[in-house]
């Protein structure tokens, strides 16, 4: 996959403080990792609960849980941005 691939991230709500809601808040470090890595990143919301999917050339490459990614940051920490990364990378 070249460097600059378009990268969707499809989001789902989740449950925070008691409330059901679309927050991006937990997609900052992805983004910025994304980002840094010369990824440009689109955000779209989409009906399931609790879930991040990366799609690239409307091929979904990464599926996650929106409650394991790190809150904020830049991402660099969390194990989880490494892999969608990754993932990304070995797109087609």
């Amino acid at each position: 996959m070249p460097k600059n691939a378009k990268v969707i991230v499809r989001y789902g709500p989740y449950r925070a403080c008691g409330v059901v809601d679309y927050r991006t808040s937990r997609l900052d470090g992805l983004q910025a990792f994304l980002t840094k890595h010369g990824h440009t990143v689109e955000l779209t919301k989409h009906e399931d609960w609790n879930t991040v999917e990366l799609m690239v050339n409307g091929e979904m490459v990464y599926k996650c849980d929106i409650n394991d990614l790190d809150y904020g940051g830049d991402g660099e920490l969390d194990n989880l941005c490494l892999e969608a990364s990754e993932a990304v990378q070995k797109a087609h």
